[in-house]
């Protein structure tokens, strides 16, 4: 073949592939795109919430007191049942009283000598009041006497400081509760020899109602915490009008009553970095006792401008970061990665990522890819107000 053949049947089949490719350009611009995916949505709407951290803790009781006897002495008789309820001033205990009865009767007669003593001395004054106006005894004489008398005086008072002592013995041979509260076990019986500070308790009386219950909370979530505060992005209220709620161990129910935060400490554990805060519960049935382990439900503020995201609608990245997708002003879809919170029933917390007014897809997830067209099926909703947790 030619070359000038040759170069006419390039030509030829050039024009045949260009025409081709025309064709086939208006084919597929001439085709129907795809219809946009039907999904569900809501509309993220600011609301106001309180927020609460779980904190785990132990229970302590509100008030310790050991009896120990103030005198030595054999114990007669043990006058309350152990394990029992017990008032304030309720005698538990009676040491025998004979010695120091005794002993108040000695300073009894001791202060009645003192005062017949002064009788004497004060009438023996009198008269050498007048004498020594005439010169009848000296005035070194009166003076003595005048002595003697203020020593009388100063002596009945020794007396009478005796026979009080005296009679506080006596009395703490009677041992009495020192609080109102439930009392353990007796230490002695009838029969022991016990001894004023003895470093053993009698017994011990406790008092459940009410009841601390002492938990520890992370530093740095405190310190995020003040930090909202300070910027405005939560609302706390007065340290001791925070409730707090109370779940058992093992239970699956909480408490059914409610407590209050007594006090946050001051200082940050070293070794846990943690700062404990106190509740106190009202325990009138007893139900609790010091040294369960509970966990206690504290709520720490309130945010007005909150904003929840239906579970169903977030997803997890493989390396665990929350993403919800997003509608756009051009009915398109896009990831979004969210920064979530506390679960507030079937609802999360959004700490950052959304913004109030923006559609989330809450249904046909598995439908959608990053760009692809919707359509959502149902009116978008706005969340509803979230209840009290």
């Amino acid at each position: 073949m030619s070359i000038r053949s040759k170069t006419i049947s390039l030509t030829i089949f050039a024009s045949l592939a260009l025409a081709i490719a025309a064709c086939d350009g208006k084919q597929q611009a001439g085709a129907p795109q795809a219809p946009p995916v039907e999904v569900a949505a809501i509309t993220i709407e600011p609301q106001r919430i309180a927020l609460f951290t779980d904190l785990p803790g132990r229970t302590a009781a509100f008030r310790i007191a050991e009896v120990r006897p103030q005198v030595n002495g054999i114990v007669l008789k043990r006058l309350f049942q152990e394990g029992s309820d017990v008032t304030a001033g309720q005698q538990l205990y009676q040491i025998d009283p004979a010695t120091y009865r005794a002993a108040m009767a000695s300073a009894q007669a001791d202060l009645a000598k003192a005062r017949a003593n002064l009788k004497s001395i004060e009438a023996k004054a009198a008269r050498y009041a007048d004498l020594v106006q005439i010169n009848a005894v000296s005035r070194q004489d009166y003076d003595d006497i005048v002595a003697n008398q203020d020593q009388a005086k100063a002596q009945i008072l020794v007396a009478q400081a005796g026979v009080e002592t005296t009679r506080i013995n006596v009395e703490y041979t009677k041992v009495y509760a020192p609080i109102s509260g439930r009392i353990g076990k007796s230490n002695v019986t009838e029969g022991a020899l016990v001894t004023a500070n003895q470093a053993a308790p009698l017994a011990t009386v406790t008092q459940l109602d009410p009841i601390y219950v002492d938990v520890s909370q992370s530093s740095s979530d405190l310190m995020r915490l003040r930090r909202a505060v300070a910027s405005g992005q939560m609302q706390q209220g007065a340290p001791d009008q925070a409730p707090v709620t109370l779940t058992l161990d093992g239970a699956t129910q909480p408490y059914e009553v409610t407590g209050q935060l007594q006090f946050s400490d001051v200082t940050v554990d070293p070794t846990t970095g943690s700062v404990q805060l106190r509740a106190v519960f009202p325990n009138p049935r007893h139900d609790l006792y010091p040294g369960l382990f509970v966990r206690a439900r504290v709520e720490q503020g309130v945010r007005e401008q909150a904003l929840l995201v239906p579970q169903q609608s977030l997803v997890r990245t493989p390396d665990g970061a929350a993403v919800v997708w997003v509608i756009g002003a051009d009915n398109k879809v896009n990831p979004r990665p969210v920064e979530v919170g506390q679960v507030f029933g079937d609802r999360w917390f959004v700490n950052s990522g959304l913004q109030p007014g923006e559609r989330v897809v809450t249904e046909g997830l598995q439908k959608i890819r990053p760009g692809t067209e919707v359509r959502v099926a149902v009116p978008a909703a706005a969340v509803p107000v979230a209840a009290k947790p």
